[in-house]
């Protein structure tokens, strides 16, 4: 045991004694590190200049981007109030005479209206039938007025068609002209 402990701190002397001509690497690290310190604290201020005139530059982009959001919405607001909506009879899918100029009208206002702007034909229906019958009627009707826009120069790209049936009511009483008032096709604009 003795030996052991003996040869053990022999062992250390000569470890120690042997790496003391060396230079401590922590010195070197820390000499560079402070080096790349102050290169780093430059080169951060620099890059903060520059992050601020990116960043100001980024605000005048966003500030435009908001106001060109905010024009659009109100874009699509002003036009979504200019189109008109299309009645029918009860049980038909057939544009009525007295609706054609409503619909030359709303054609007109659909070529007018942004390109990128899509528009949505959305059908409806009173509360007679049955519910899978009243879904396909109001798709019947809103394939009606997208046909009518499409023959006056409104390109079918742009149209989109929902049917929501009798479940989307705009008068609830029950009555001959309440129910005249859901037999409809209503315009929605979209992005």
């Amino acid at each position: 045991m003795k030996k052991t402990i003996f040869s053990s701190v022999a062992v250390a002397i000569l470890l120690l004694s042997g790496c003391s001509s060396k230079q401590p690497a922590v010195d070197q690290k820390s000499t560079e590190t402070t080096v790349q310190q102050e290169q780093n604290s430059n080169a951060g201020e620099a890059q903060e200049v520059a992050t601020e005139e990116v960043s100001s530059d980024m605000q005048e982009v966003g500030s435009e981007n908001v106001a060109k959001s905010q024009t659009n919405e109100m874009s699509m607001e002003e036009l979504q109030s200019k189109f008109k909506t299309i009645h029918f009879d009860f049980d038909k899918y057939n544009i009525r005479p007295d609706q054609q100029p409503l619909l030359e009208e709303d054609a007109k206002i659909a070529k007018e209206a942004p390109a990128e702007l899509k528009i949505r034909l959305e059908g409806n229906c009173d509360e007679w039938g049955s519910d899978e019958y009243n879904f396909a009627l109001g798709l019947k009707r809103a394939k009606s007025v997208k046909q009518g826009l499409v023959a006056h120069g409104v390109d079918t790209k742009r149209l989109t068609l929902i049917s929501y049936g009798e479940s989307n009511p705009v008068c609830t009483e029950h009555t001959k002209e309440c129910w005249a008032k859901n037999r409809r096709v209503d315009f929605k604009v979209l992005p």
